[in-house]
């Protein structure tokens, strides 16, 4: 696995357009590697006042294209990008970690018995948080009240294309904190293939930094 890291030309119109319509950058993924297409995970995250593109693959991209339209292409390095193995032979059950996640926090609300749901987003601070917990229990972490919160929370709006024109809205809302790990095997596929809905739309990858093992 690979994390890479490319800066964004805020002041570039097509990189503004793009963080409106984040079926964009979706495409622009995509083309960073040969061959069919695949899924994989990313998101524009703010560091130190800063955007970038975050992207996390199974083998290492090549993104000339997406560095002309959204980048420095004439930087040294335009992009980073990094072996992700090393961080995931480091998980172990009982450590905590600080977190970043953007996620879709949604729930089925189902009016009839037998028929499939209509999907709907958590709008409020309390049910997001409580979606991450229960989501954690699954993808082997789990979380305090007092450990993790809701920093942003917005709606996204966009036309898909295919197969035919409609309009499309997606509740980003990006959560910080610190978790625990409870099972290495959940917690390193959560890493590697996302939380939740809306993935390829720039949303469920889980990001961690900084761990503590229980025993320091």
């Amino acid at each position: 696995m690979y994390l890479t890291r490319m800066r964004l030309n805020e002041k570039n119109q097509k990189t503004m357009r793009a963080l409106a319509s984040p079926h964009i950058f979706h495409g622009t993924v995509e083309r960073c590697f040969p061959g069919a297409r695949r899924r994989n995970l990313w998101r524009i995250d703010s560091l130190k006042g800063q955007l970038y593109l975050l992207l996390l693959s199974t083998e290492a991209p090549d993104l000339t294209a997406a560095v002309q339209q959204f980048g420095f292409p004439d930087d040294s390095s335009p992009w980073e990008t990094k072996d992700y193995t090393p961080l995931l032979e480091r998980i172990q059950p009982g450590d905590t970690w600080h977190f970043r996640l953007t996620a879709n926090p949604t729930r089925s609300c189902c009016k009839e018995p037998g028929k499939r749901g209509k999907v709907m987003a958590h709008i409020t601070p309390d049910h997001q948080k409580e979606w991450l917990k229960h989501r954690g229990e699954a993808n082997g972490f789990s979380l305090q009240d007092d450990d993790f919160s809701v920093v942003y929370s917005g709606w996204r709006f966009f036309t898909k294309q295919s197969p035919s024109h409609f309009r499309l809205s997606l509740l980003a809302v990006t959560y910080e904190g610190v978790l625990t790990i409870t099972d290495k095997t959940l917690f390193c596929k959560a890493l590697t293939e996302g939380i939740g809905r809306g993935k390829a739309y720039g949303m469920g990858m889980l990001t961690v930094a900084g761990s503590r093992s229980r025993e320091t």
